[in-house]
């Protein structure tokens, strides 16, 4: 066989031995040594042909034999897979025995997962990677980097999602752990296509409706049927109607709240208009019902009147026949109008600030770019020098008096250094305006940039913002503050008029403030900014997503950031720890730290909502009866469940907020009593100073429920 495969190499030889030709060879031995040739040539074709043959009987033979030894070698294999899968499910089982004791003790501290801020991050958030001009040898040793990352990438992902699937809580329709199904599946998980995922992720990024979070983020218990029907029905259907209804209300009517349960009873949607809001609206109230008095209520252009003409409509059975005639008549142009976008909203209302048309100018005109600075990579800046060169040019000033007019734009928060060193000096320092810093771009109260508009004084910014807030509560929640109704909100106009006001605190100055003043203001921003926060991202399931509403949405006040976790714990708490967090809010450097209030202030905790069941009231604080508004809050949270004591079990049910921020209520559990129990009711402090005094009472912790206040 042998020489069968090797002979038309022999004819290659001998073809090549042909071919060279002398050149004072005679031409008819040339000629005839090509004939040769063609013969040779033929021959060789033929054996060529035979060698094909036999070398694929030869294969099929082989192939026979490799495939009985594969067959057996597959037996193996399986006996030492099952060997091996029997070896990692052991030690798979230990694993998730070890998470799950680390887990059960997180979830027995439900930490509230702060968010802090770490100093730095801006800097190495903008700080990139330089590209390198890679040999042969050097691409090899990468490839072979880059074969090993992706290699542990892909054996690590599934313990990875394991682990955070299961810190998060998430669970799947049938109330299972997600990452007990995903440990079956790991081969089929470890398949995943990367474009597979994006596209999946984006599709359900696309899919998402800011509306629809509230059935789908409650956490339902699936063995209570009721509950679940419950969440599947969803809230209460309004009647289909081509007419509209409107409602005239104003600030603090009683007869106004129940005008507003009358309608909600009936399933008529109406649009609310207070005349306290849209002041303007009250001289076109009196104009069509001569009078100014509320509550009034129109179907389409016909004035139905007050409470008391609700009620006797239907005591006399001719509401119905009004309500027919709402849902088959469309409104006419004699009709009141629902409010329109920016109806006497003073956002947007006052003088031109001249210093941000100069600023708009000068960044027209400086270089805005990436730049380096002590080993550092920053982006979006410009020199000191080029900024003093325009402020020369454009405003005609000498050098020292243009860098002290850099120093007036800078103390106004238009720009600032990018490490914090200096108010605005001239040479090769880098400084930032304040909507490309790369984190306050980030914040949800800058949409459209720096405004134009002077900035307002503090106190008028909070007035307004109380004044609002005041009327989204009343409107939108529960009497008694426990349940707020998102959608009506996330679509109102006063959401809206809610988004400008905030938008107006970028520039504003916050040391002026007083403590009363700060309590009442970073209060009702905190429980407006978790409503913006939970329209916009949706309600928390898990700790990780705790984590990132709480630290991650923020607004930018005064020039600095501040997440929620910043207001509650640098701002209101006098910049202490967060529960589980070895950190402070604020360094000693971070200029947040001078707003911070000298000392913690214990009962913010009962007047703070950040969308959770087990949270208080919502409520509006005013800076002129705060430390009474915080103790009336107190008392109605703990009154209400937020301490049950069982004096025959001797056991005192605390919530666990109480646990989470001990350190502020007292230093041990019988302090913490203590506190508590002077905003009880008299009969219970009474009875509870025995108990304490002899330290006979056992202290547990109720579940905190973290589903959302809806």
């Amino acid at each position: 066989m042998k020489e069968e495969i090797t002979s038309p190499l022999a004819a290659e030889k001998l073809e090549g031995e042909a071919l060279v030709v002398e050149k004072n060879e005679p031409v008819s031995e040339m000629k005839s040594l090509d004939i040769e040739a063609d013969e040779k040539q033929k021959d060789y074709a033929d054996e060529r042909n035979d060698c094909v043959k036999i070398e694929t009987q030869v294969q099929e033979e082989d192939n026979d034999g490799k495939n009985n030894n594969l067959e057996q070698k597959i037996v193996e294999s399986k006996a030492l897979e099952s060997t091996d899968e029997d070896c990692a499910s052991k030690s798979q089982k230990e694993t998730n025995e070890t998470t799950e004791e680390t887990l059960g003790e997180e979830n027995e501290q439900e930490p509230v997962f702060d968010g802090t801020e770490v100093p730095g991050m801006e800097a190495s958030r903008s700080t990139s990677t330089r590209s390198l001009d890679l040999d042969s040898e050097t691409q090899k040793v990468v490839d072979k980097a880059v074969a090993l990352k992706n290699l542990v990438k892909e054996k690590g992902a599934v313990a990875v999602s394991t682990f955070l699937r299961r810190l998060s809580g998430k669970k799947d329709e049938d109330g299972h752990d997600v990452s007990e199904n995903q440990d079956k599946n790991v081969s089929e998980s470890a398949k995943v296509d990367g474009t597979e995922e994006a596209s999946q992720k984006t599709a359900e990024k696309s899919a998402w409706n800011p509306l629809t979070y509230i059935t789908l983020s409650r956490d339902v218990d699936p063995t209570n049927s009721e509950e679940k029907n419950a969440v599947n029905e969803g809230p209460p259907q309004h009647l289909a109607m081509k007419g509209r209804a409107i409602l005239y209300t104003r600030l603090g009517c009683q007869d106004c709240k129940e005008a507003r349960l009358f309608l909600h009873r009936k399933k008529l949607k109406y649009v609310e208009i207070n005349i306290d809001i849209y002041t303007g609206r009250k001289q076109e109230l009196e104009k069509i019902a001569g009078s100014s008095a509320v509550p009034k209520v129109f179907f389409n252009e016909i004035l139905i009147g007050g409470l008391i003409d609700l009620k006797s409509l239907e005591e006399s059975g001719k509401l119905d026949e009004k309500i027919d005639y709402l849902i088959t008549e469309e409104p006419s142009f004699e009709a009141p109008l629902p409010p329109l976008s920016g109806e006497d909203d003073l956002s947007s209302s006052g003088a031109i600030d001249e210093q941000a048309l100069i600023v708009r100018k000068m960044k027209e005109s400086v270089a805005v770019k990436d730049r380096f600075y002590k080993m550092r990579r920053f982006t979006s800046c410009f020199l000191g020098s080029e900024a003093v060169d325009f402020f020369s040019e454009d405003q005609y000033l000498e050098r020292e008096e243009a860098t002290e007019f850099g120093r007036n734009l800078a103390d106004q928060l238009f720009f600032q250094h990018v490490l914090g060193e200096n108010l605005f000096e001239d040479g090769n320092h880098l400084y930032r305006f304040l909507d490309d810093d790369p984190i306050v771009s980030e914040c949800h109260n800058i949409p459209r940039g720096l405004t134009d508009v002077k900035p307002k004084p503090i106190t008028e910014i909070a007035s307004r913002l109380r004044f609002l807030s005041y009327a989204i509560f009343e409107a939108y929640t529960s009497e008694d503050g426990m349940h707020v109704d998102y959608v009506s909100i996330y679509g109102s106009e006063e959401f809206a008029r809610y988004l400008r006001i905030v938008e107006e605190l970028q520039r504003v100055e916050l040391l002026e403030m007083t403590r009363e003043e700060k309590l009442a203001f970073f209060i009702n921003l905190y429980n407006m900014m978790a409503i913006h926060a939970i329209l916009l991202w949706g309600h928390p399931t898990g700790a990780l997503e705790r984590r990132r509403l709480f630290g991650d949405f923020r607004y930018v006040i005064g020039g600095s950031t501040f997440s929620l976790s910043a207001i509650q714990n640098g701002i209101l708490r006098g910049n202490q720890r967060p529960p589980y967090n070895l950190m402070k809010p604020f360094n000693a450097k971070d200029k947040r730290s001078k707003v911070a209030l000298p000392h913690p202030e214990p009962l913010v905790h009962f007047a703070l909502v950040s969308g959770n069941q087990s949270g208080p009231a919502l409520r509006c604080y005013s800076p002129e009866n705060i430390d009474k508004e915080l103790m009336e809050s107190a008392c109605n949270f703990l009154r209400r469940g937020g301490v049950i004591i069982d004096f025959e079990a001797k056991v005192a049910s605390l919530s666990k907020m109480l646990k989470w921020f001990s350190v502020d209520f007292g230093k041990n559990e019988i302090e913490v009593l203590k506190f508590v129990s002077n905003y009880l009711d008299p009969a219970v402090s009474e009875a509870l100073v025995e108990p304490l005094a002899n330290s006979q009472l056992k202290v547990t912790y109720q579940p905190y429920d973290w589903r959302l206040n809806c």
